[in-house]
């Protein structure tokens, strides 16, 4: 495979049965990640917007160590992608977290910059690790390296899916693996770019970040799941108190249930691949996921937003400001205090 075909990393003949370990490193595995020493190991700066690919709204004065990212509400769909499935759009469209960048636009009020991915997740997801492939949507063999077994990829929820929302298999015909190395290179790693080069700015600003990776989940989903009688709203997600300090999930989990949603943590998401990869609270990386009922905001029949879309705007920028404000304190007091809060 070409360098070009990974948008410059030169991965070799990765169909000849290459390891991908040290691809997914160049796309995902920074060394601030590893070490903490971001002066050592900066992330590369990158461009605010790639067309059809991301974007990157960033606030007047950044004054926070606060980052917000919508990695699912992605609606652009690539050409390829229109060509090779059997769905019509709107079967397409159920995947998506639909209108979530309008719910998380607050994030420059607050002083942090907000990335959207404008491709959709069922193209490629970047919520899942590189190279979690099912080899059964493939027509040639996989690369060693790929993760071939999990949970996500027997549902039909790899990297590349195989099903939507309502479990229809996205494709008529089996894909080539550089299809997927296609997906992978232009449009996943860029992202994972952006999200890594977020951090390193406020860890280099702050000394430490807090990630809120914004998701939504269908109604369906949680409709059995119940608090207080009623069905969830909301779950917070921290891969059981490893991936943020226990006062910024206490923090949201008291302000969302003063406004009477009901909450859970953990269940039935802990935090996808963004939240367990990222989440490193001892090098002062912290990341905490929130999924929001689409019920809540919008019609999931005709995916349009509700009226409800405006109060949940309304208190997601609150939280978003306080959760900032709370940030901002743990920065003043220094790296040490912030790893002592995660500990």
């Amino acid at each position: 495979m070409s360098a070009d075909k990974m948008t410059g990393n030169a991965v070799g003949d990765a169909t000849a049965g290459d390891r991908l370990e040290d691809v997914a490193s160049t796309l995902i595995e920074p060394g601030f990640l590893c070490s903490g020493d971001v002066a050592a190991h900066p992330a590369p700066a990158v461009p605010d917007e790639i067309a059809g690919v991301y974007r990157i709204e960033r606030p007047a004065h950044a004054n926070s160590p606060l980052v917000v990212a919508s990695p699912h509400s992605g609606r652009l769909y690539p050409q390829d992608l229109l060509d090779a499935t059997r769905l019509d759009p709107m079967d397409l469209r159920s995947s998506e977290d639909s209108f979530m960048e309008q719910v998380l636009e607050g994030a420059n009020q607050a002083g942090a910059a907000l990335l959207t991915a404008l491709f959709p997740r069922v193209y490629v997801d970047v919520n899942r690790e590189p190279f979690e492939l099912d080899p059964s949507m493939f027509s040639d063999p996989l690369p060693d390296g790929a993760a071939t077994d999990s949970i996500r990829i027997s549902a039909g929820l790899g990297t590349i899916a195989r099903v939507v929302a309502n479990s229809e298999p996205v494709y008529a015909q089996k894909l080539s693996f550089e299809d997927a190395a296609h997906r992978i290179g232009n449009y996943y790693a860029p992202y994972h770019r952006a999200l890594q080069r977020l951090i390193a700015e406020a860890l280099e600003q702050f000394g430490f970040c807090l990630l809120i990776d914004g998701h939504s989940m269908p109604s369906s989903a949680v409709r059995h799941v119940r608090s207080e009688r009623r069905p969830i709203d909301i779950v917070l997600g921290d891969c059981h108190g490893v991936t943020a300090a226990q006062a910024f999930t206490e923090q949201a989990e008291t302000f969302f249930r003063e406004r009477h949603y009901t909450v859970r943590r953990n269940s039935p998401y802990a935090g996808g691949f963004v939240t367990r990869h990222y989440g490193r609270p001892e090098v002062g990386v912290h990341v905490l996921q929130i999924e929001i009922n689409r019920a809540l905001y919008m019609d999931e029949r005709r995916i349009e937003p509700r009226a409800g879309i405006e109060p949940l705007k309304k208190d997601i920028t609150a939280l978003l400001s306080a959760l900032s404000d709370t940030a901002r304190r743990m920065a003043e007091d220094g790296t040490a205090s912030i790893r002592a809060a995660a500990e």
